[in-house]
């Protein structure tokens, strides 16, 4: 696994990248690294703005080709945001490095880890978490697709539906007690007790029962964090009873 001090040596090597092209005009460390120092699992996360007349692309794949030089790096996968492009990169050591530009009209902030290191950063509004309706609503279809799958013998198909029952649902939890909510990132910091009710929703095995016995625990957990949601809850709340028959 990488060390603390390779981790630092990428840093500093893209820091000099952006020191030396001109097209950039901003940069910042996002992520874990932002406000602290993270951890030894930390991933690296840097962030900058180019000037608004070069297309963003070239600046990516003129540092994508000196980072496989330099490190190795992999590329993993592109995810387009609004104006910015992140390229999430594997390093030897099993660093993961997420590489991102954004024009520098629009680059800023869009959450509280951001550490600006050169340049000047907008100021703009951060994205808000999926609303509990949203959570639920995602959560309910799920269950459906569960039990639907149990009964014509997909199990494997059954077991990725009801993890996602409990991911939205465990989601909504958090935003109840306002944890961050998306990728599990709040799971950990929720009350033991409201951990405790998930825990028959991890699937075990995939005998239909076992199954079925995951479902039905997952839907009663929902079912205990629909505050917000309460009128949609009280609403669907029988045909979810009726998908934790036996």
């Amino acid at each position: 696994m990488f060390s603390t001090q390779y981790r630092t040596q990428v840093h500093q090597f893209v820091l000099a990248l952006a020191d030396a092209d001109p097209r950039v005009t901003a940069g910042a460390v996002v992520g874990s690294l932002a406000l602290s120092d993270g951890d030894r699992c930390s991933d690296l996360d840097l962030t900058f703005g180019v000037s608004d007349q070069i297309p963003i692309s070239d600046v990516l794949e003129d540092w994508t080709l000196q980072l496989v030089q330099a490190f190795q790096a992999v590329k993993l996968f592109d995810l387009p945001s609004g104006t910015s492009i992140y390229r999430v990169f594997l390093l030897p050591g099993c660093l993961q490095f997420d590489l991102s530009f954004t024009p520098a009209a629009s680059f800023g902030a869009t959450g509280p880890k951001f550490r600006l290191l050169f340049g000047s950063a907008v100021d703009k509004p951060f994205p808000k978490p999926a609303p509990a309706g949203e959570l639920f609503g995602y959560a309910v279809h799920h269950a459906l697709r569960a039990r639907f799958c149990i009964e014509r013998g997909r199990f494997w198909q059954a077991e990725y539906w009801i993890s996602g029952v409990r991911d939205y649902a465990l989601s909504l939890a958090c935003l109840r007690r306002g944890l961050p909510t998306a990728h599990g990132r709040g799971s950990d910091n929720l009350p033991p007790e409201v951990l405790k009710v998930f825990e028959g929703a991890l699937v075990r095995s995939l005998e239909p029962t076992e199954l079925q016995s995951a479902l039905n625990c997952v839907i009663q957990g929902l079912l205990t964090e629909v505050e917000e949601v309460q009128e949609t809850a009280n609403k669907v709340q029988p045909y979810l009873h009726d998908l934790m028959a036996g």
